[in-house]
């Protein structure tokens, strides 16, 4: 870790002790889930997600990629006693650790997780009501999938999120060979062509913190 990512993760630390008070609960989900890929959103950032979906008054919530679930139980949270999740993970091995962080969270009732891949999963969904937020946080290379999915999930004001979307600034590359890459540019052009045919409204922003250097896209369905 250089001198600049330690200010970094210094800053997250202090914003994240100022604005997000110890949680027991998300502390032992991050226990149970340290054995595997520590890819989750920051800390900071599922304080983002929370205060999102509370501000959109989301109460039926799509997450692509459990993990462990500690956005979960942010989204869930977030989404109230009468909100629904439903959250999509390949792994069974994530998805049981997700499961345990979820009863112990008192979430179980609210939160649906489905296995396998999302792109199997997903048209199962295509009866039920619109989900008020989806959060794509999976396999990059499949975000275009993703998002055609989420744009079929939806209505108008709905709230699209999607991480990891700069890739260490790898996704200004156009002449990349990464799946990841060439995955999340395809995504994004998809979303640029939306907002000129004026069905979506978007933005993204770039981050730099405790994950390392990074971003996310945010789009309203019109």
């Amino acid at each position: 870790m250089n001198t600049l990512e330690r200010l970094w993760y210094t800053v997250d630390g202090y914003f994240a002790d100022q604005l997000r008070p110890p949680d027991p609960i998300l502390t032992a989900a991050m226990r149970d889930g340290a054995a595997l890929p520590q890819i989750q959103v920051s800390e900071l950032l599922g304080g983002f997600l929370s205060v999102l979906a509370r501000a959109a008054g989301a109460r039926r919530v799509l997450e692509i990629g459990t993990l462990f679930g500690y956005s979960t139980i942010h989204l869930a949270r977030a989404a109230g006693e009468d909100g629904a999740t439903v959250s999509l993970e390949y792994s069974p091995e994530h998805a049981a650790v997700a499961r345990g962080n979820i009863e112990r969270a008192g979430l179980s009732e609210r939160v649906e997780i489905l296995e396998g891949p999302a792109v199997e999963s997903l048209p199962s969904l295509v009866d039920g009501d619109p989900f008020d937020l989806v959060f794509i946080d999976a396999d990059k290379e499949n975000n275009p999938s993703y998002l055609d999915w989420a744009l079929r999930l939806t209505r108008p004001g709905s709230v699209i999120v999607v991480d990891n979307v700069v890739r260490a600034g790898a996704v200004a590359d156009a002449e990349s060979d990464r799946p990841d890459v060439q995955g999340t540019r395809t995504m994004v052009e998809a979303i640029g062509a939306a907002v000129r045919e004026g069905t979506l409204e978007a933005t993204a922003m770039q981050s730099v913190g405790a994950k390392g250097y990074d971003g996310f896209l945010i789009a309203y369905v019109l």
